[in-house]
């Protein structure tokens, strides 16, 4: 554990092998798919803040509004003097809005990049001095164990996760998810969780594939760290970027698709892709209220409260465990 001037750094970040394992099983397997958690390293986390700026992007600024709109009537209803526990806190800027209606007692940030959340947490904690920060290194798909939280065991817990980042998981994964978050949470606590909202699919198809090209190059960044970090050959111009709705399964999907007959080699073990073979590296899975409402109960959750855009683009929901 390692203590700044402005915030405690606490680094769970799983060994590098762990990367190198999940790529080599992600390519064994059939169909090929790698985990979106990989996408952030530095120049990933920097390509997805330049998304979130993109006109065909709504969620960022959609959440954002809605947030600066009704994030008063949140806090009110989780109460002062929490602990706010953040899942993937990225550059943290719907999280500045809701600590400034919140006022909690501490906050601490959960996310796999450290530079951005060193970031953040730096940023944050300059902005509320007298307040606690603790940035956690870590996996939170994982079930974690966050040390000297017992510390705060006088506060409600309440865990934020913002930035529909709950629809890279499909719903089984989602309600495995929820349940850990309700178990973090314990007796009392609470979880406010953004989620992108079923809608039209052209709408949907114009925002992960910007006329830009830059969500184009945040997938094909997934290669270019594969080959830096674990020493593959991917020739990325011999893959691009794809993406569509599914309004069967109700979810965006994301690949990277092989334009030519391939071999890739990454620690000594090769990898054939054939010509149009595809390497799925995320879901974005949409929901309607009553859909997320029924799965967050499935996880053990009372749905208390949601608040949606006027357009009905996005919605946050209150859950009490």
């Amino acid at each position: 554990m390692k203590s700044g001037t402005a915030f405690t750094f606490i680094d769970l970040q799983p060994v590098a092998d762990c990367f190198l394992d999940d790529v080599l099983a992600g390519l064994g397997s059939t169909p090929k798919a790698i985990s979106p958690k990989y996408f952030y390293d530095a120049r990933g986390s920097e390509l997805f803040e330049a998304i979130c700026e993109l006109p065909e992007y709504y969620p960022t600024r959609t959440e954002l509004a809605l947030m600066r709109e009704r994030a008063g009537q949140m806090a009110a209803r989780l109460g002062g003097q929490c602990l706010l526990i953040e899942f993937g806190s990225g550059a943290g800027t719907k999280t500045e809005v809701l600590l400034d209606a919140l006022h909690p007692e501490a906050y601490v940030a959960v996310d796999i990049s450290p530079e951005a959340l060193r970031a953040s947490a730096a940023r944050l904690a300059g902005l509320h001095p007298d307040m606690q920060v603790i940035a956690v290194c870590a996996d939170y798909m994982q079930r974690l164990q966050i040390p000297g939280l017992e510390r705060f065991d006088g506060a409600r817990r309440v865990v934020y996760f913002p930035g529909s980042t709950i629809g890279n998981l499909t719903p089984p994964e989602a309600a495995g998810f929820l349940r850990d978050a309700r178990r973090l949470a314990g007796p009392g606590g609470a979880m406010l969780v953004g989620v992108d909202l079923k809608k039209d699919a052209a709408l949907l198809h114009a925002a992960y594939n910007d006329a830009q090209g830059v969500t184009a190059a945040f997938n094909l960044n997934l290669l270019h760290r594969i080959n830096r970090e674990l020493g593959a050959d991917f020739r990325i111009g011999q893959f691009r970027h794809i993406a569509f709705y599914d309004p069967a399964a109700g979810r965006i999907e994301m690949h990277l698709e092989s334009l030519c007959a391939q071999t890739v080699t990454i620690d000594g073990r090769q990898f054939a892709f054939a010509p149009g073979e595809r390497l799925h590296t995320e879901n974005s899975c949409k929901y309607s209220i009553a859909e997320f409402q029924a799965l967050a109960r499935s996880a053990g959750f009372r749905a208390q409260e949601v608040w949606c855009d006027p357009r009905d683009y996005f919605a946050v929901h209150l859950l009490e465990a």
